[in-house]
């Protein structure tokens, strides 16, 4: 007698406080045959935090294309898998993608538990229109790429978000003014840590402040190109967790 197809459950994990973690999502990873992790190691850690013991796989960007047809074989067997990145959603701006559509290919059930979101996080205390927004992702790391892709953006009427890294954060904002000038900005980081940091103000500011010291963590940076948000009123406040 065959099997039914198993189950892929996209959970989302905490992107700092562990405290953002569902009780839906600890009773799916309870039950999941399988986890499939961006990185083993990280997700050991989380997991070993909420007493979950189950099997682990490795399902990381660069070998997603390699993995995503043995755990379809899994599902089709009749396994239930969870799959979950270091911090956030699956799938956004992480591993995800080619498995999730593989599994729709096979007719294999897709659900997802949702959770914590630094693109959503970062917008809700931005103070920039929320209605209509677009995300892209990690800027292009290349920097004549960069550039014409922040140019690409110029026309834009709704708020853009984009994800930076420590090491190319300086190098994004620099950017980010040589194509649209001293506009203003919001620029979060460390979101639902105890440092959690949001700093509003014009791109050259911001450069000013994180030229003066190590930046650290992964950066969400947010601005509206239409000219009412794009100038900033007056002086920009820090928020009461910023250091």
């Amino acid at each position: 007698m065959e099997h039914p197809p198993g189950v892929l459950h996209l959970v989302a994990t905490p992107i700092g406080n562990l405290k953002d973690i569902t009780f839906r999502a600890i009773e799916v990873l309870n039950k999941a045959d399988v986890i499939a992790c961006e990185d083993t190691r990280r997700s050991k850690i989380l997991l070993t935090h909420f007493g979950i013991d189950r099997p682990l796989v490795s399902y990381a960007d660069f070998s997603e294309k390699k993995k995503a047809p043995a755990l379809v074989e899994k599902l089709l067997s009749g396994a239930d898998i969870a799959l979950i990145s270091d911090a956030g959603m699956p799938g956004i701006a992480d591993p995800g993608y080619r498995l999730v559509t593989a599994a729709i290919r096979e007719g294999i059930r897709v659900e997802c538990v949702p959770g914590a979101s630094a693109i959503l996080t970062a917008l809700a205390v931005s103070g920039l229109p929320t209605d209509r927004f677009t995300f892209e992702g990690f800027l292009p790391v290349k920097t004549g790429a960069r550039k014409n892709k922040l140019a690409s953006l110029k026309g834009e009427e709704r708020t853009v978000i984009v994800y930076e890294s420590p090491h190319r954060i300086l190098k994004s904002l620099s950017a980010i003014q040589e194509v649209y000038g001293d506009i203003h900005l919001v620029v979060a980081r460390e979101l639902t840590k105890k440092f959690e940091e949001v700093t509003r103000g014009r791109v050259s500011e911001i450069i000013e402040k994180f030229s003066s010291r190590k930046p650290l963590g992964e950066f969400v940076i947010l601005f509206n190109l239409t000219a009412r948000h794009c100038e900033a009123p007056q002086v920009p406040k820090q928020s009461r967790h910023s250091q």
